[in-house]
């Protein structure tokens, strides 16, 4: 989720095939007219606009055909999901501007400030003024000016979110920069490397170092992008995106088969991916006042790089519970392998009287730290007029897909060894099985060769 939010917003002929770097066509018709939005676009770009409208880029939800417990037909999303990265939703914490606080301040927040639009054409709405409504630029332009993108009130008293709608922003069209996407999915969950725990720079992943984009990967059809089965992100375009199935590498990408043997069970990001980071814990129930005198959740948090995985059999399709929310698989089941998790755990309200987890308003506790003000004030919007709320904490497994290495990828003593990685008990193996696979005569003479020719080099 990330590139190119628009080719709406590209404007002009033919962005698919403009190499990176390259010029888009246009500029003299920008120049001499400015820009004007997705009107501007539309010039070349004819219907693109509306496409954009039925992407999950926009709609924030679609059908989930591989999770627990959803209602058959309903969309789910960020637009009405509830789990406890975010405990709220576009639904109860759309962009608004929140109680002044005891510091006598107060500020715009809502979970959409990353939407598209401009707010009074919102997640979800469609029709011209959406349509008109996109931010093209915020993903297609390399000179966007980010501070433009502020919520303002306009002279009705509505809270519209600015654009960067200028011609020096529209001259520099290109395809969607890793700055454009992280922009929006770095921040995620509630500040930097909370939800997901990436930096996608040279020092933290092989792709960045080969001064790779994100669209590069999620290569976008009508701005609908591939995505991966990540067990707590739910919407999706109808494309996925895997190592092998970008095209980018084959099935039995080693020259070593004996590791070649291992992809058949284990996933790509086992091996290449061995720390994560972001968020470990949050307390959604008790806010810890900041130096401006505003509150935030009480969060636990780690670099990139910080924190070891946790492995378990996966074979996307998700357990969704109200207290947990992760990989379902097994060794037997031969459409599981074993990946890569980040667990995070979130405490919040449930309701008692359904044992469901309760959203919550952030209005109210972000001004003075009442968490409960905040539940009632989300139970009014979502129109639940009888609950009963207590602390509860609910599980939550984040797939690891980025922060890719291959210098330090895990080979054979990392894994096969009693104080490894993995562990093997919990993935299902017997004692027998496990005295055999963490034995070094498995892989010492391998090891040794590798050894010397480093010595040597």
């Amino acid at each position: 989720m990330n590139l190119k939010l628009l080719a709406t917003a590209v404007f002009l002929c033919g962005l698919s095939g403009i190499a990176r770097g390259a010029e888009h066509p246009g500029r003299e018709y920008i120049e001499k007219n400015g820009y004007n939005g997705p009107s501007t676009c539309e010039e070349c770009h004819t219907g693109t606009a509306r496409k954009f409208l039925e992407t999950v880029h926009w709609k924030h939800a679609s059908k989930v055909d591989n999770v627990d417990n959803l209602e058959a037909g309903k969309e789910y999303g960020m637009k009405n999901r509830i789990y406890t990265m975010c405990n709220g939703n576009d639904i109860v914490n759309n962009l608004k501007e929140i109680p002044v606080n005891a510091a006598g301040k107060t500020k715009y927040t809502g979970c959409n400030t990353c939407h598209p639009g401009n707010h009074v054409s919102d997640v979800g709405s469609t029709g011209p003024e959406a349509e008109a409504a996109i931010d093209c630029l915020v993903c297609h332009s390399s000179a966007y000016d980010f501070s433009n993108r502020k919520p303002y009130k306009d002279n009705k008293g509505r809270i519209v979110m600015g654009q960067d709608r200028s011609t020096k922003a529209a001259l520099a069209i290109a395809k969607p920069k890793v700055k454009n996407c992280m922009v929006c999915h770095e921040a995620a969950g509630g500040g930097v490397y909370i939800k997901r725990g990436f930096a996608f720079t040279p020092a933290n992943d092989v792709h960045a170092a080969k001064m790779m984009e994100c669209a590069d990967c999620h290569k976008a059809k009508d701005h609908r992008f591939p995505t991966g089965y990540d067990p707590n992100n739910w919407a999706n375009d109808g494309t996925r995106l895997t190592c092998t199935a970008s095209g980018c590498h084959p099935e039995r990408p080693h020259k070593d088969e004996a590791y070649n043997r291992h992809t058949a069970r284990i996933a790509c990001q086992t091996c290449h991916i061995p720390k994560t980071g972001g968020a470990s814990a949050k307390d959604f129930t008790k806010w810890e006042k900041l130096p401006n005198g505003f509150y935030e959740p009480s969060t636990l948090k780690k670099e990139a790089n910080e924190t070891t995985p946790v492995y378990a059999w996966y074979n996307k399709t998700v357990r969704n519970e109200p207290h947990f929310i992760g990989p379902k698989g097994e060794r037997g089941d031969k459409t599981s392998k074993i990946y890569p998790f980040k667990i995070f755990q979130g405490k919040a309200y449930y309701d008692k009287l359904t044992g469901n987890l309760l959203s919550m308003d952030f209005a109210q506790p972000m001004a003075n730290g009442d968490t409960l003000a905040g539940v009632a004030s989300a139970a009014k919007t979502l129109g639940i007029k009888k609950y009963q709320a207590e602390p509860g904490w609910q599980t939550i497994y984040f797939s690891s897909s980025h922060l890719v290495t291959k210098a330090k990828a895990l080979s054979c003593e990392n894994c096969h060894v009693e104080n490894g990685v993995l562990n093997f008990r919990a993935l299902g193996y017997s004692e027998t099985e496990i005295a055999k696979m963490t034995s070094p005569e498995l892989y010492l003479e391998k090891m040794l060769k590798k050894q010397r020719e480093n010595d040597d080099f």
